[in-house]
């Protein structure tokens, strides 16, 4: 997987990673309010889809270091770390929903399941945050996009660490925007060239 290719595989992975975890979360997850609700064959599709959810995080991880692999390969190789220990966390995350599959303990396996997840999320603002910062380095990635990254995992890290705490600040609701943004930005432009690093460093010059 060459550069250019890579950018265009890893917003493709995003994509397909967007539609299926919002059909799981919020068509299936959000929706069960009675044990009941965990055995039926919908839920358990949610799951499945979440499991998918993991395999293209790791496709993504892959991706987007090899991506920004030019910029700085040892910075790309440990936002890439993040990631793949984020999917990890995440997975564990999934198994208490496959733990809650017709038990009569279903609610509770789900709250597990969001607390992990709520840990993980800590590890994936991490990983956003260090991606804003290849991306800030990169000749190819507007300035403006790269912050807006940088504050969506911001968010994401704040979110997941009050969660943890017992408290919730909702910040990632408004700074999401940026990783979006960045998915369509590796659609559009992520396959016409590998990342560069001959724009700025950090404490470089202009940069448009």
């Amino acid at each position: 997987m060459t550069g250019p290719h890579a950018g265009r595989v890893a917003g493709i992975g995003l994509l397909a990673m967007s539609v299926l975890a919002g059909f799981a979360n919020f068509g299936v997850v959000e929706q069960v309010v009675t044990p009941a609700d965990a055995a039926t064959p919908l839920f358990r599709a949610g799951v499945l889809a979440l499991v998918l959810v993991v395999a293209l995080d790791t496709l993504v991880a892959l991706a987007l270091r090899e991506f920004f692999s030019p910029v700085d390969h040892a910075l790309s190789t440990l936002t890439a770390w993040f990631r793949l220990v984020y999917a990890a966390v995440f997975l564990v995350a999934i198994a208490q929903l496959s733990a809650a599959v017709g038990e009569p303990d279903a609610l509770a396996r789900i709250e597990d399941f969001r607390g992990l997840w709520d840990l993980g999320l800590i590890l994936f603002g991490g990983h956003l945050l260090l991606l804003g910062l290849l991306a800030y380095r990169s000749a190819n990635v507007p300035t403006a996009l790269a912050v807006l990254l940088a504050a969506a995992g911001l968010g994401y890290a704040v979110d997941g660490a009050g969660s943890v705490a017992g408290f919730s600040t909702g910040l990632a609701t408004f700074t999401f925007v940026g990783e979006v943004l960045f998915m369509c930005w590796l659609l559009v432009k992520g396959g016409t060239a590998a990342a560069r690093d001959d724009r700025r460093s950090l404490a470089g010059a202009d940069r448009p």
